[in-house]
């Protein structure tokens, strides 16, 4: 009997687990280096994690946070902007970019993998309940009624944060794709050539459009809207949430280093001033990548 063999004897008996060979990498492609990804494949992820979705009759014990606001919009679409007046709402806490979906747990025994199971709880599962602990916390610090997350990889995401807050509510930020991509391109010139900022953007924005097309009962706003007329904007808003309106959200307030966090979420000049700055004219249609004009067609910027 093989060496392999009898080691697979004892584990069994003794832990129920068994070595396998790893799977040989594929002909043809170098080994330890991943596949290379398509652009509208978004960032690198662990394998999904498994977990349920908790009913109705579970969600108290489940989940601590009532019916939590995210954003989902693209990067440079003006969700720092939209944080800051919903921020200045005397009922809404809108913390900085929290990143909660690269929050993960891992069970590192098979013993604490099985105990967790006989819980009903899989890595999904615990990374929900981290989750709900996290935006929890930061609530009930603020003294607030709702929070507002508004990180940019929330619309890779969607899916994911419904079924962990089945009560949770979501607006849909849009902005001219081609703006977007110029504003992303100009953020950093040398690293992000306009085509790279291009793809970038088409992958965004493909998100956030899959994530609007699932969610009929969503609130959808154009970034052009607010800058043009904050209040009209923000009264639709309050309604949408069930708030009243607050005149001090377009007047949210000088901000310093120690609110606006440099690389969560924009800090720059204009977002530091405390109230709405116009916004950038719309680029002519001889100007719109071809890549974004589908995109561009179903917000409704058809010039």
């Amino acid at each position: 009997m093989s060496l392999a063999r009898n080691l697979n004897r004892a584990l069994t008996v003794t832990t129920g687990l068994q070595v396998r060979r790893a799977p040989q990498a594929a002909k043809g492609k170098p080994k330890g280096r991943p596949a290379a990804k398509s652009p509208a494949a978004g960032p690198a992820t662990r394998p999904a994690a498994a977990y349920r979705c908790p009913t109705a009759e579970e969600q108290p014990v489940e989940r601590l946070l009532r019916r939590p606001v995210f954003i989902i919009s693209s990067i440079r679409s003006g969700s720092t902007l939209l944080r800051m007046m919903t921020g200045a709402h005397p009922r809404l806490h809108a913390p900085h970019e929290l990143h909660i979906g690269k929050l993960e747990v891992a069970c590192a025994t098979w013993h604490s993998e099985r105990a967790m199971g006989e819980l009903g709880l899989r890595r999904g599962g615990l990374e929900h309940l981290l989750w709900d602990r996290v935006l929890h916390r930061e609530l009930i610090r603020s003294g607030k009624d709702f929070v507002v997350e508004k990180t940019p990889a929330n619309a890779y995401m969607y899916r994911r944060l419904r079924d962990c807050w089945p009560d949770a509510r979501f607006v849909f930020l849009l902005r001219h794709p081609a703006s977007i991509a110029r504003s992303w391109h100009e953020s950093d010139p040398v690293k992000r050539p306009h085509e790279r900022a291009v793809t970038d953007v088409l992958r965004y924005v493909t998100a956030v459009e899959e994530a609007r097309a699932a969610d009929a009962d969503g609130f959808t706003v154009r970034y052009e809207d607010i800058t043009a007329d904050p209040e009209r904007e923000m009264r639709r808003l309050c309604a949408y949430l069930g708030v009243d309106y607050a005149p001090q959200m377009l007047h949210y307030g000088k901000k310093g280093n120690a609110e606006l966090v440099r690389g969560l979420g924009d800090w720059r000049e204009n977002i530091r001033t405390g109230t709405v700055q116009p916004g950038r004219a719309l680029p002519p249609r001889d100007e719109i990548p071809e890549r974004l004009r589908p995109l561009c067609a179903a917000w409704g910027y058809t010039s």
